[in-house]
């Protein structure tokens, strides 16, 4: 019984978050530097060296994060995040991609991931987007909990459910990636009011640096290719010229 109970003392003073993070990288060298920048932050960081192995962690076992690299032997990263996004239970996914892989990093947060650090980054940098990502699953957490299931657009067509993670455009379906239900959430819980791309940077990637309003710009025009009646003359999210973006 005593034993048991300094065990128990240790674990709560063990001055680590209590959060469950999952690598998936091929180079040992990168994962090999990542563990030991994670582990004296998170209580729990393990790795996977291959991307079959590293579904099969992601998929049998909660996370409160995935890190993970896109290109991988046996199941690549697209497809491992694919496969991830088709389950029920969501988790924080923020993909390692290449200098020059630009089209894998489209790809990935079309596919449904949270954000993306580029080979070579430095440990300030993963750490950064790592607690944004966290902090924002977190409210997101808060949120689902909250009374408010539900949002509609003013004109009554689109319609988020927190509880599900679903959208529907007059009753259809919409496949939207994370991202894109993240800006969609806000605009839908902010009507009229108007934001700048730096602002959006901050509110839903979880950072502002300059340089990256272009990401803003593009995820605006994939969720309005997918609830605008006509993406060419969106009618919901309007661009106010020189200012930023708002939902009419």
């Amino acid at each position: 019984m005593e034993a048991l109970q300094a065990q128990a003392s240790l674990h709560d003073d063990d001055p680590r978050e209590d959060k469950r993070i999952l690598v998936i990288e091929d180079d040992p060298d990168i994962s090999g530097l990542i563990h030991l920048h994670l582990k004296d932050q998170y209580r729990c960081v393990e790795l996977a060296s291959d991307g079959s192995a590293g579904y099969q962690l992601a998929a049998s076992q909660p996370w409160d994060l995935i890190l993970l690299d896109l290109r991988l032997p046996g199941k690549d990263g697209l497809q491992v995040c694919r496969e991830l996004r088709a389950q029920q239970n969501y988790v924080p996914i923020l993909i390692l991609t290449s200098k020059s892989g630009e089209l894998d990093r489209v790809l990935g947060l079309e596919t449904g991931a949270d954000d993306y650090v580029t080979k070579p980054f430095s440990l300030i940098e993963l750490s950064a987007r790592i607690r944004a990502i966290l902090r924002r699953a977190a409210v997101g957490q808060q949120t689902t909990a909250s009374p408010v299931d539900k949002l509609t657009s003013p004109d009554r067509s689109i319609e988020l459910d927190n509880r599900r993670h679903t959208v529907t455009k007059q009753g259809r379906a919409l496949e939207l990636t994370a991202k894109e239900f993240d800006l969609l959430h806000y605009f839908l819980q902010n009507p009229g009011s108007v934001f700048s791309r730096a602002h959006l940077l901050s509110e839903i990637w979880g950072y502002g640096h300059e340089g990256y309003e272009h990401t803003v710009n593009s995820h605006i025009n994939r969720l309005r290719a997918k609830i605008e009646d006509d993406p060419t003359h969106p009618s919901l999210i309007t661009t106010v010229w020189g200012v930023g973006y708002k939902l009419v």
